[in-house]
């Protein structure tokens, strides 16, 4: 029988033991062993049995079990000291502190508060809301943000059944089902009004309807998480469905969860700021265009009660807001038939002081290659925001390149998207037997904090290998205990299962592949030639073992296809010994892969892989990577950290560029991965397999580490965007009236500026290095000031067809000026290169609030 309602309820707790609440309250439980350990302490088979989930385990506890805790006088300390020590975490300065003092001595913008926007966060596998890169990315930088003492708040969707949650027909196909997911279950609090009822967002929709949403507040150590969550009373059966799901939904759910994000994420805020007292965020960070309307919800607050016009409003936005782009593939970006943003936000809808033209304008892929018609996400979000990054330095070029239609008389290298590589949270994926093995022979676990990357080597060989078994075995134990649970929900006896017991083995050579399903990911590339990886995964003195998980998107045909192709080989009796595949690839097994594995393969088309930062995680486990030069390993793969699976780039025909790249990947796993791995001394220890394990720790250690992500996003991107949010929101709005005029009296000059005449001299038809270059431009400004645009030099290297690269760029000094708006520019360029040398001269906007001369996307060349 179903219920016709359900409902949670939550334990109440003795009052010597009521910090167990507090406790299961902070998520900073899932990546604080000693605070797991408390609660594993009470039951360790029912802390197993409640998946690691505090809240649950304490829920499962009877009135007689909890009073019995109560009297123990040695589980009331252990409960004090852990409180004590969350305090002292929650309350004691940690580096963004002693940041923000050095900012302010300097005169420089230290944020008092920075708003993190995404439509997935993974924190937790207890709080199933991501369904992949995304989403852990997100978690990672709230939980590090936390750890550094960087004042986030995050802002995302509380979805009711999370993503899916994945198994297997018996014939290897993937099946979804949608778990709901009881919030009041869930380490959550409901955000309420002072009278304790629950505050709501609100948002207007089409046909007279509104969306309601209640706010979650999830605590992420020093960091709140506010989730919003459509599924309250006063919602129509539609509307309550709007975050069901993470990513589904037909029709105009996608949109409404953006609007709701961005929207209703900013509302939400301000609610969070009323009732708690938090400061309003000075920075606003959108993680990928999902969440691009929350400028538009800015620039109606300040048209609304600040009396700013659009354009002063939208300078004032962009001055404080970062967009990060996480995919280098056009077909992850959100894409909206810009008639239904117009059904939304025109006629009776409009936004007060947002007409809808100009909201239009914003996402319109109106350059060269784009689609009329259409409204683009990603590039709303890079037109709303003054500061932008790629995820690793080739997602940097590749974004470039991808979004170099709104910089039109720029090269990419000029396109104003830097690049932050990601990284990755190791107190979450670091397995404990790697602290442990720090700690007996470094003198301490916190190796970053102590930076003593250095000191790796001092580990002896063997404790390290040893340390790796250990891992290793673990991953065997939790596969297999995965592979039975799997076949039984296939409809496999317990009879039949007998084989089991003896997948995988802890001492053989483990390589993990898992990962999100997409076609350009390539989940069965490694099955281009199956006789040949049976010969390898077989062989009679090294042997090689593969652990596969990965979810494909529930209307992803393909990708199940790809799911399926794989699993049918791994169900193959003669090889599921050493190849299995693991349905519902989540955070709780992953931190169980990463450190298991000796090998981390990643094969994506290249360059569409953004970063990978799974690579990451198994690499601070002493992994090697053996991967396509792509994301972060095209930039730190030194050739002694790994191996780089060589990629036919050129090669137009899809199946013989796949045929050439895993005959490459089947050549290095068995003729150097496999025969280092098995190459033991006299003690049985690979000690050149080893020394790369340790090489890997001391140079990728410091790189992968999210630390040193957040570091870089607050130094890079947060403080300067608060300086500039601050220049232009100062009193009256002043710095933002300012700007709006400049960018309308440049736009309506731009068509009449021009190079008239270049006049060059100083050298000979046969310059050589050291000759000096001189320079004269004469210039019809179109009636803008000399101080008001930048003249430069470009200068380079050249193409046979005159192109430019490698360029370099010096500024021209005014000489003189003429009636008729007409100016004399000069310079001179030292030659410091051989080889072709080509220049030009351009004209560009200046201005002290603009962050990048490329900013308006305008430039006039010679």
């Amino acid at each position: 029988m179903k219920a016709i309602r359900r409902f949670s309820v939550r334990t109440v707790l003795p009052s010597r033991i009521e910090g167990l609440g507090e406790l299961a309250s902070n998520l900073r439980w899932s990546w604080h062993p000693p605070t797991r350990d408390l609660f594993e302490s009470i039951s360790p088979r029912r802390w197993a049995e409640a998946a690691e989930d505090p809240v649950k385990l304490l829920s499962r506890l009877s009135s007689d079990e909890l009073a019995a805790l109560a009297a123990d006088d040695d589980f009331v300390g252990a409960v004090e000291a852990a409180v004590q020590d969350l305090h002292h975490y929650l309350t004691h300065e940690r580096w963004y502190q002693t940041w923000s003092r050095e900012q302010e001595a300097a005169g420089k913008a230290a944020p008092s508060a920075i708003a993190y926007f995404s439509p997935e966060f993974g924190i937790t596998a207890v709080l199933p809301q991501y369904s992949g890169g995304l989403g852990i990315l997100a978690g990672d930088h709230l939980k590090t943000a936390s750890d550094l003492g960087v004042p986030i708040v995050g802002v995302g969707l509380f979805y009711k059944t999370g993503y899916f949650k994945q198994a297997l027909s018996r014939d290897g196909w993937q099946v979804e089902t949608y778990p709901v997911l009881d919030p009041d279950g869930l380490p959550l609090s409901l955000l309420r009004e002072q009278d304790g009822t629950p505050a709501v967002v609100t948002i207007d929709l089409p046909a007279g309807r509104q969306l309601h949403a209640h706010v979650w507040k999830a605590q992420v150590g020093r960091v709140p998480l506010l989730l919003l969550d459509s599924d309250v009373p006063g919602n129509d059966e539609t509307t309550r469905a709007v975050t069901e799901t993470l990513y589904g939904g037909g029709g105009d759910t996608r949109l409404e969860q953006e609007l709701l994000l961005g929207i209703g994420g900013v509302r939400a805020l301000r609610l969070w700021s009323r009732l708690s007292g938090a400061p309003t965020p000075e920075v606003y960070h959108t993680n990928e265009g999902h969440a691009g309307f929350l400028g538009v919800e800015r620039i109606t607050e300040l048209v609304r009660d600040h009396g700013l016009t659009f354009d002063e409003a939208l300078e004032a936005v962009r001055s404080a807001t970062v967009f990060t782009t996480h995919t280098p593939v056009p077909a992850g970006i959100d894409r909206f038939d810009a008639a239904k943003i117009n059904l939304f936000f025109g006629g009776p809808r409009a936004i007060p002081g947002v007409p809808v033209d100009r909201l239009l304008a914003l996402g319109a892929e109106d350059y060269s290659g784009g689609q009329p018609g259409i409204f683009n996400m990603a590039v709303m979000g890079l037109r709303l925001a003054q500061r932008a990054n790629g995820v690793s330095q080739l997602h940097g070029v590749v974004s470039r390149e991808m979004f170099d239609g709104l910089w039109p008389g720029f090269d990419d290298d000029e396109v104003p998207i830097s690049s932050i590589t990601n990284g990755v949270h190791a107190p979450t994926w670091v397995d404990r037997s790697v602290y442990e093995v720090a700690r007996k022979h470094l003198g301490t676990a916190d190796i970053a904090g102590a930076d003593l990357w250095h000191r790796i080597d001092e580990v002896p060989a063997d404790a390290v290998w040893e340390t790796k078994r250990e891992m290793r075995e673990k991953l065997v134990a939790d596969a297999r205990r995965r592979v039975r649970s799997s076949w039984q929900k296939r409809g496999a006896s317990e009879a039949e299962l007998g084989w089991v017991d003896d997948v995988l083995s802890p001492d053989v050579l483990t390589i993990g592949f898992a990962r999100r399903v997409p076609t350009y990911k390539r989940l069965t590339l490694m099955l281009r030639d199956p006789a040949r990886l049976k010969r390898l995964l077989l062989h009679p003195e090294r042997p090689v073992q593969l652990i596969i998980a990965g979810k494909s998107h529930p209307a992803d045909e393909t990708g199940k296809r790809l799911i399926q192709e794989m699993v049918r080989f791994a169900d193959d009796p003669e090889v599921r010994h050493r190849i299995v595949f693991l349905p519902n690839y989540d955070i709780a097994m992953a931190q169980h892969l990463y450190p298991g594995c000796d090998v981390w393969l990643n094969n994506p088309l290249r360059p569409f892989e953004a970063c990978g930062t799974s690579g990451m995680k198994a690499a601070l486990n002493g992994g090697l990577n053996l991967s396509i030069l792509d994301g972060w390993w095209d930039e730190w793969f030194d050739g002694r950290n790994g191996w780089a699976i060589p990629t036919a780039d050129g090669v137009e025909d899809a199946d013989r560029r796949d045929d050439i790249e895993a005959t490459a990947l089947y050549d290095l796993i068995e003729n150097e991965v496999a025969a280092k791995f098995y190459d033991r001394d006299d003690a049985g220890l690979p000690q050149g397999w080893i020394a790369m394990m340790t090489h890997t720790l001391k140079t990728l250690g410091p790189k992968v580490l999210a630390s040193r992500m957040v570091e870089d996003y607050t130094v890079q991107l947060y403080g300067p965007a608060a300086g500039a949010g601050r220049a232009l929101n100062g009193p009256e709005f002043a710095g933002a009236k300012d700007l709006a005029a400049y960018k309308a009296k440049v736009r309506a000059a731009w068509p009449s500026v021009k190079v008239e005449h270049v006049e060059p001299s100083g050298v000979s038809d046969s310059p050589q290095i050291g000759d000096t270059l001189e320079v004269k431009a004469y210039v019809d400004l179109g009636g803008l000031e000399p101080d008001e645009v930048e003249v430069q030099l470009v200068h380079g290297h050249v193409t046979d067809t005159d192109e430019i690269w490698g360029t370099e760029v010096a500024p021209l000094q005014l000489i003189e000026s003429s009636d008729g708006g007409r100016h004399q520019f000069a310079g001179s360029q030292t030659l410091r290169r051989t080889g072709s040398f080509g220049y030009s001269v351009r004209i560009v906007p200046r201005h002290r609030s603009l962050a990048t001369a490329a900013e308006l996307g305008l430039a006039r060349n010679a």
